[in-house]
């Protein structure tokens, strides 16, 4: 069996898929109890395995797989000596990372701190994508398309009063769908708390619970308005387990540049593929010559859904023999990949379907349109695996045409690291494409003649939520339309005055929380193995 690792790219991202599950189900003896503290000596680090699984709250039982913890009684430190080797070892940047005492910290805040500190050409932040997240709920996210709330995308405008928050969309079927909650709808009140003035913390607490439901079955009144002011609806939702519906709106457009096939496609995660594989396939058996794939509010996911959605955009006889992405680790493995220990290949443009439980390549050629030039819709919350497909088909001098705003700069990817209950996200590899290029850490810009790499042929075009997404009048999708027509930007008097601001200084008050926006920005690798050969 050719066992070619799937160049696993996420999402940011997926690596060991096993790191990535319920717990740490690697084969082995489980380590004995340990509750004698680890001493931190600075400069001086143990090989990660001396403390892995040795937890202050060790899992009992099996995990999401069925197979059995292997955590043992440890202490905080072993956790956060974990953390640091593990840190050293894979983390791009280790060099950058400050080694400072771990006594001085949790467990979460000594992870939060271990990353640069060092800045990008722009002045942001070189690591934006430093985080962790409960594995239960990682894995209910990733694996089975499952999250708790309403059903609703929000737009968070502005956190501090005057508050503001806007509806991108509703997954279909889902309580905030059903009650007719839509696009553009304005948050006004909950449950009685003025959403936009509240100033104290009881009303701000109020609106934190009602926004993220810490369980299904909660009922809460909500009142939207228009971007006007107007109320337009109040209803009581109640928080559900919401399936995501990742692929939206697959549709043909008759236009005077031919038929084109637009998706919304909101996250590279598992239960994606059946339905992007449905959508590509209308796409073929309508004829189209054009093609719009929406990912403004895709934060990325898995690499190898990236190669996949690559493939079916340029299919076979642009794609053949030729690399997708080639994944570049710190300077200690140059040629190894540090997680799975296998020798780095570049990962190609995967030309079959998945099959996830496996991790293997099954033996059903995907549908491509095979189009040499594609657009994309993005914003700054277009990431990660959604940037992999943007860099991988340049690669291949496939043309991307860039409609919105600059996408959010993330070249970089992880394995999600299991460890005691949480998985762990930090900069493991960048990625770089046909031609060695993966610069782009401030995003790839919309202009409208390119003159460096990261610049790509487009329209700067400002988000438009008083259109519903796929709507030919929308502002992104109009522009894409007109861009095919005549090659050109064409204005836009509706883009220009709903333009939306973020975070206006004249904002006050208590902040209220909003979603840790890496979980939406992941690109996570996954080993896959190709099947036997037919």
């Amino acid at each position: 069996m050719n066992q070619t690792p799937l160049a696993i790219f996420i999402v940011t991202m997926s690596f060991i898929l096993t790191s990535c599950g319920g717990g740490d189900s690697n084969s082995g003896v489980p380590p004995l109890p340990n509750t004698n503290e680890p001493e931190w000596v600075a400069g001086q680090y143990a090989a990660v395995a001396n403390y892995k699984n040795l937890c202050a709250a060790p899992r009992t039982g099996p995990d999401s797989n069925g197979d059995t913890f292997l955590d043992s009684q440890g202490t905080a430190m072993h956790e956060k000596m974990w953390l640091r080797s593990w840190t050293e070892d894979t983390y791009l940047w280790y060099s950058e990372v400050d080694d400072n005492n771990p006594s001085n910290f949790s467990v979460a805040d000594y992870f939060s701190q271990l990353k640069t500190n060092e800045l990008t050409i722009s002045g942001s932040n070189k690591d934006n994508f430093h985080f962790s997240q409960s594995t239960q709920e990682y894995n209910k996210r990733t694996q089975s398309g499952v999250t708790s709330g309403y059903g609703i995308s929000w737009e968070y405008l502005s956190t501090s009063s005057p508050r503001r928050i806007i509806v991108r969309y509703t997954e279909p079927n889902s309580p905030a769908a059903i009650a007719g909650v839509s696009r553009g709808y304005e948050l006004n009140t909950i449950d009685g708390v003025d959403f936009v003035n509240a100033t104290n913390q009881l009303d701000v607490d109020k609106i934190n619970a009602a926004l993220s439901p810490v369980d299904a079955g909660q009922t809460f009144n909500f009142v939207f308005a228009d971007s006007a002011g107007n109320q337009v609806l109040e209803t009581n939702l109640t928080s559900a387990n919401i399936e995501l519906s990742p692929v939206q709106n697959v549709k043909v457009l008759n236009t005077a540049a031919g038929r084109i096939g637009y998706m919304q496609f909101n996250s590279f995660i598992r239960t994606a593929q059946d339905a992007l594989i449905d959508g590509f396939q209308t796409f073929v058996d309508q004829g189209v010559t054009e093609l719009i794939i929406d990912l403004r509010y895709n934060g990325g996911g898995l690499l190898a859904m990236a190669s996949q959605v690559a493939y079916m955009v340029a299919g076979g006889a642009q794609t053949n023999n030729q690399d997708f992405e080639t994944l570049q680790f710190n300077d200690k493995y140059p040629t190894q990949d540090p997680i799975t220990g296998n020798t780095i290949q570049p990962t190609p443009f995967y030309s079959k379907e998945i099959n996830w439980t496996s991790n293997t390549l099954t033996n059903n050629t995907l549908p491509s349109v095979e189009v040499t030039r594609v657009f994309i819709l993005a914003t700054d919350n277009t990431c990660s695996a959604s940037e992999a497909v943007i860099n991988g088909l340049r690669g291949i001098d496939v043309e991307v045409v860039l409609i919105g705003d600059t996408t959010c700069g993330k070249p970089f990817g992880f394995y999600a690291t299991d460890n005691c209950s949480t998985t762990y996200f930090t900069i493991q590899f960048q990625g770089v494409n046909a031609k060695g290029f993966g610069e782009y850490s401030d995003g790839f810009i919309p202009v409208v003649s390119p003159k460096f790499d990261d610049q790509l042929p487009g329209c700067s075009v400002a988000d438009d939520f008083s259109e519903a997404l796929g709507d030919k009048n929308e502002a992104l999708l109009a522009s894409a339309i007109g861009y095919a027509e005549t090659g050109l930007c064409p204005p836009l008097s509706k883009a220009a005055n709903n333009a939306l601001e973020k975070n206006s200084s004249a904002t006050t008050g208590i902040a209220i929380n909003t979603p840790n926006i890496f979980i939406d920005s992941l690109k996570i690798l996954t080993p896959i193995t190709e099947p036997a050969a037919l």
